[in-house]
C-alpha cells in the first residue's frame, strides 16, 4: 500500500527489462500475464481508494534535487484513478488481440515500456517528473510506428515525433519560469503542481504560461490545425500502436490541461472558454467531414477521433462539473470505444490485408459475430444512449450549454454527422451482395479475438447503463478543482463567470 503508485510504475518496466531472457516462444503468454497483474494491481488501487476524498491519496514524496525542489512526488485522485486503470486495462487487452508476428518479443517488450511511462503521466505530481515521463512515452511508440508500421512508417513516425516533441519543448520553458514565479513569490524552488495551486498570478502572466501549456498539450489532443500527425501516425502504425495511441497517448493531452491550465491559470482558462471552444467545433465539424471522405476504414476511425477529442476539449472548458465530469468519462469512453474500432480493423485487415472499404461488401453474411460487435461499436462511437459513448457527450455538451446555447448547438452536430460517416462505413462494408469472391472464404472472429473484444463490449454496455460507477469518483475531485480556480481567480468576472456556468451549486 505504502508505494503501490511506485509497483505500478515500474512494474512494466521491471518486466520488460526480465522480458529479453524470456523465450520467444512464451513471450506472448508472458506480456499478456505481466499487463494482466498490472490491471489487477490498478484495480486494488480502485477498491482501496476512498471516493469521498477530494485530494490526492497513496502519495509518496522523495526528494531528487533538493536546492531546485525537484522530487519524486506521486499521487491519485479521481480525477486520474480512471485514467490509470484505461491504461492498464487497453494495454492488456491490445496483448491479447495481438496478431503481429514479426519480431515480436521486441514489440511486447517496447509495449511494457511504454505503459510505465503512460502510468507515471497520470501519477507524476512534480513537475520535472511529469515532463520526463512525458517525453519518454514517445520513444516506445516512435519505435512501435517506425519498427512495425507500414510503408510511409519512418515519415509517419519522424512527423509524430517533431510535432508532440517540438510542443512539448516551449511547455518546458512555461513549467521552469512558473518554478521561477514560485521562488520569487517564496523565496524556496518547488516544481510540485500543488505547491503551483497555491500562487496568485496576476492576467497577463496567466496568459503567457496558459498559451506555454496549450501548445503541448494541443498538440498531443490533438486539436485544429495541429491535428495532421496523427492519421499519418493511426495509418502507418499496426494495431496495437494504433489502440494505444487512441486509447490512452491522446487522452494526456486533455489531463494536461485539467491538470494544470485550469488550476493554475483559472483567469486565462476562463478568457479562453470560447476560443477554445471554436477551435473544437472546428475539429468536430472539419474532421467530420473528412471522415465522411475517406475510403480507407482506419482513417475514417482516425478522423473520427479528431472529431470527438474536440468534444472532451468542449467539455473541459465549460470549467463546469458537469462538463469537466463528462469530458473526463468521454476520455474513458473514447479510449474503449476508439481502441475497439481500431482492434476491428485490424481484424479485417489480418485477412485481406487492405482496408478500403471498396474491397468489401456482405461481410455481415460471413462474419456475423464479427459485424455484430462492430456495430454496437459503432453505435457506442456515435453516441447512441445506453451505451458509454452517450453519457461523456451528453453531459460534455450539457457543461457547454451554461456557457453558449448557440455554440453548443453547433456542436451538437458531432451526433449527427459521426452516425453519418460511421453508417456509411457499416453500410459499404457489411450490407449488399459480397462482390468480392475472396471475402466469401473469411473466418469469422476466432477465440482469441473474441477474448479481446467482448470485455470490451460488456463495458460498453455497462457504464452505458451505470455511470455513476466512473462519475462519483470524478465528481468528488471534479468540484474541488472548480472550488480552487474560484478561489484562485485574480479577477472579478472570472468569480462571476464560473459561478454563473455552476448551475447546481458548486459555486455559491
Amino acid at each position: 500500500m505504502e508505494h503501490l503508485l511506485s509497483i505500478l510504475i515500474f512494474f512494466p518496466a521491471f518486466a520488460a527489462a526480465i522480458a529479453f531472457v524470456v523465450d520467444k516462444e512464451a513471450i506472448r503468454i508472458y506480456g499478456i500475464t505481466v499487463t494482466a497483474i498490472e490491471f489487477l494491481l490498478s484495480c486494488f488501487l480502485w477498491a482501496s481508494f476512498d471516493s469521498n476524498v477530494a485530494g490526492m491519496q497513496f502519495s509518496e514524496y522523495i526528494p531528487l534535487i533538493s536546492q531546485y525542489g525537484i522530487a519524486y512526488s506521486l499521487g491519485i485522485d479521481g480525477i486520474s484513478l480512471f485514467l490509470i486503470i484505461m491504461t492498464t486495462f487497453m494495454t492488456m487487452i491490445s496483448l491479447i488481440g495481438l496478431s503481429e508476428k514479426r519480431d515480436l518479443k521486441n514489440l511486447i517488450i517496447t509495449v511494457l515500456f511504454l505503459e510505465m511511462t503512460m502510468v507515471g503521466v497520470f501519477l507524476a505530481l512534480d513537475a520535472i517528473v511529469f515532463y520526463v515521463f512525458w517525453e519518454l512515452s514517445l520513444v516506445p511508440m516512435l519505435y512501435i510506428i517506425g519498427a512495425w508500421g507500414g510503408k510511409l512508417r519512418i515519415y509517419a513516425s519522424i512527423k509524430f515525433f517533431l510535432y508532440t516533441f517540438t510542443g512539448s519543448l516551449v511547455m518546458l520553458v512555461g513549467m521552469l519560469y512558473l518554478a521561477y514565479i514560485y521562488n520569487q513569490a517564496t523565496g524556496v524552488w518547488s516544481f510540485n503542481i500543488l505547491d503551483w495551486n497555491a500562487l496568485m498570478l496576476p492576467y497577463d502572466m496567466q496568459m503567457m504560461l496558459f498559451v506555454a501549456f496549450f501548445l503541448g498539450f494541443a498538440i498531443k489532443v490533438p486539436m485544429v490545425p495541429f491535428h495532421t500527425w496523427l492519421p499519418y501516425a493511426h495509418g502507418q502504425a499496426p494495431t496495437i500502436g494504433s489502440v494505444i495511441l487512441a486509447a490512452v497517448l491522446l487522452k494526456m493531452g486533455t489531463y494536461g490541461f485539467i491538470r494544470f491550465s485550469l488550476p493554475l491559470f483559472p483567469d486565462a482558462s476562463v478568457a479562453m472558454m470560447i476560443p477554445m471552444a471554436i477551435l473544437a467545433i472546428i475539429a468536430i465539424i472539419y474532421t467530420a467531414m473528412v471522415a465522411y471522405a475517406q475510403e480507407d476504414m482506419k482513417q475514417v476511425i482516425a478522423y473520427s477521433s479528431v472529431s470527438h477529442m474536440g468534444v472532451i476539449i468542449l467539455g473541459i472548458f465549460a470549467i463546469n462539473v458537469e462538463g469537466i465530469g463528462g469530458s473526463i468519462f468521454l476520455m474513458i469512453s473514447h479510449g474503449i470505444v476508439s481502441g475497439a474500432l481500431f482492434m476491428l480493423v485490424g481484424v479485417i485487415y489480418d485477412r485481406r490485408h487492405t482496408k478500403m472499404m471498396s474491397e468489401f461488401g456482405g461481410l455481415a453474411s460471413v462474419m456475423p459475430k464479427y459485424a455484430t460487435i462492430f456495430g454496437i461499436m459503432l453505435m457506442a462511437s456515435v453516441g447512441l444512449p445506453l451505451t458509454i459513448g452517450f453519457v461523456g457527450e451528453f453531459l460534455s455538451l450539457l457543461g457547454f450549454f451554461a456557457v453558449s446555447p448557440i455554440l453548443t448547438g453547433v456542436a451538437g452536430t458531432t451526433i449527427i454527422l459521426g452516425a453519418v460517416y460511421m453508417l456509411v462505413l457499416y453500410k459499404k462494408s457489411f450490407f449488399g451482395p459480397i462482390t468480392n469472391p475472396i471475402n466469401e472464404k473469411l473466418k469469422d472472429l476466432n477465440g482469441r479475438e473474441l477474448t479481446a473484444l467482448i470485455p470490451l463490449v460488456m463495458l460498453v454496455v455497462y457504464l452505458g447503463l451505470f455511470p455513476n460507477t466512473i462519475l462519483k469518483p470524478v465528481d468528488t475531485s471534479v468540484k474541488q478543482l472548480v472550488q480552487v480556480m474560484y478561489l484562485k481567480s485574480t479577477l472579478p468576472q472570472t468569480k462571476a463567470k464560473i459561478a454563473s456556468v455552476n448551475t447546481i451549486g458548486e459555486i455559491k
